[in-house]
């Protein structure tokens, strides 16, 4: 009897490998085609893989890469791309391996399993030979941090590539067990810039220069602005997500496309458990409120009165939705750049404004939310740029209330570097003096300079001491978003 169960073990044991390394095989196509499928090749990358590639292929292979973000901005298909680019670049496909870790044979098989398999049909030995693996989706294994640490400190010359969709459940691992091996890269949701040229609108862009205390400095305008704004329009409706931008029946209900497959997976499914949450309902509508409201100045107290939700509860929500990359959190300075010492009121801002179309309705450059969405859509493209130290100023001296909508801040100085003043009119151009707030606080902070967007005016006029240049909002965006693509960037808020 007991050789019997031990022959059917063995038996069943047999088949999984060989139902696993068919398995395999198909999704490794390049190991027998010498690259991936052509429906791949013809898609657009991400701008971002040229960001990415560094890291893949650095030659300090005892870090795993760990590619994250929200769901649904393209992490699979920068993957393929980037055996694409390995193979171009001279790898034999063979040595690359890729595995999805939420197909359903591989379910609780270990990651060293797995690769093991897949070095035996390839007859490769993982403790010798320099190779590739790519593991997609890897939340769905339970530990797999351990796993994978484990991976990176015995095969020396492996690098390893994971990514996942579990955004907040990756980066509470990733920090937890991952440190000094992992390598955390986040993917964000479209920037404009990247929307633009994935439109096919990048030619009617235009580079320009200007100076600012011996400093050049690059900024980009349209050859139509109309255009570009009925983009920027687009963009804030639909534009976050390139299955969205792409597909006409998707963007006939985006609400069904993103609130299913992003906002409903992300606060019902992708453990939220983590955060020591178990009322999911609440998370789900703290969030809904939130993104109606976003751009907003919020506290604790005005938050948990408005939605019902306990002080310290909302402190978890809040921490929980920003490591899942839906929202950010900017913090307030006042009007010397200071940062208050206890925190009691902020903003929070969607990670993507098309988050809020999805789940309410698209809006027009007419309608009353369009101020608030068009600085959301500004924020978007600072969010990802590292070693940004944005903010916002608020402040109140007596009868005296004011607001900067973005500040850099020199953080060791504790010193505006500079500020940005986002507007959705025209009219400041010509009334430069209404700009009561931004002129007080560009003048006690000895600033003599400031950005201020419009719809389509674009120059410069000098208010007192102060050289304020103008240029459309939806320039400013894509400006912003290509620096923070190309790590370049300015001292006056570019």
């Amino acid at each position: 009897m007991v050789i019997n169960i031990y022959l059917i073990v063995m038996e069943y044991t047999e088949l999984l490998e060989k139902q696993i390394i068919g398995r395999l095989k198909v999704d490794n196509p390049w190991w027998t085609e010498g690259g991936i499928p052509d429906f791949l090749r013809e898609m657009t990358p991400r701008l971002y893989i040229d960001m990415f590639m560094p890291h893949v292929m650095s030659d300090n292979p005892r870090r795993a890469v760990i590619l994250m973000g929200p769901r649904r901005v393209g992490k699979t298909v920068m993957m393929f791309h980037s055996i694409q680019k390995l193979i171009d670049a001279g790898v034999p496909p063979q040595n690359i391996i890729y595995i999805s870790v939420e197909t359903p044979i591989y379910n609780n098989v270990y990651l060293e399993t797995l690769m093991t398999l897949a070095c035996q049909v390839l007859c490769k030995n993982p403790l010798k030979d320099n190779l590739y693996v790519f593991f997609d989706e890897v939340q769905y294994l339970k530990n797999w941090e351990i796993n994978l640490k484990s991976l990176v400190d015995t095969y020396n010359n492996v690098k390893f590539v994971a990514s996942g969709s579990a955004a907040a459940e990756l980066k509470k691992r990733s920090n937890e067990s991952g440190a000094g091996r992992f390598t955390d890269f986040n993917l964000p949701p479209l920037t404009f810039y990247e929307y633009v040229h994935l439109k096919g609108y990048g030619s009617m862009m235009i580079e320009n220069s200007m100076a600012h205390n011996a400093v050049k400095l690059n900024y980009y305008t349209a050859i139509d602005i109309v255009k570009l704004n009925e983009l920027f329009i687009d963009y804030i409706n639909y534009g976050g997500y390139p299955e969205v931008v792409f597909s006409e029946k998707i963007r006939e209900s985006p609400g069904q496309f993103i609130r299913h497959d992003i906002i409903d997976k992300v606060l019902l499914r992708d453990l939220p458990s983590l955060y020591g949450i178990s009322d999911v309902q609440e998370l789900n509508s703290l969030f809904t409120m939130i993104a109606y409201h976003s751009g907003a100045q919020f506290s604790y107290e005005s938050l948990s009165k408005e939605s019902g939700v306990r002080k310290d509860t909302l402190k978890k929500y809040i921490n929980y939705l920003e490591a899942a990359f839906l929202i950010k959190v900017i913090r307030r300075t006042d009007d010397n750049a200071k940062q208050y010492q206890r925190e009691t009121q902020f903003k929070i801002y969607l990670t993507n404004p098309s988050l809020r179309c999805a789940l309410f309705q698209p809006i027009g450059e007419q309608d009353a939310e369009i101020g608030d969405m068009v600085e959301t859509a500004v924020y978007a493209q600072w969010m990802p740029r590292r070693g940004a130290e944005v903010h916002y100023a608020n402040w109140r001296i007596g009868k005296q209330q004011g607001e900067v909508d973005i500040v850099g801040l020199d953080v060791a100085r504790q010193k505006p570097k500079w500020a940005v003043e986002i507007k959705w009119s025209d009219r400041f151009y010509s009334h430069p003096g209404d700009l009561v707030s931004l002129k007080w606080f560009a003048e006690k902070n000895n600033l003599d300079f400031a950005m201020v967007t419009s719809i389509s005016e674009t120059g410069e006029v000098a208010l007192g001491n102060i050289t304020l240049r103008f240029l459309p909002v939806a320039c400013y965006a894509y400006t912003v978003a290509r620096n923070t693509l190309n790590n370049s960037g300015s001292n006056i808020g570019l």
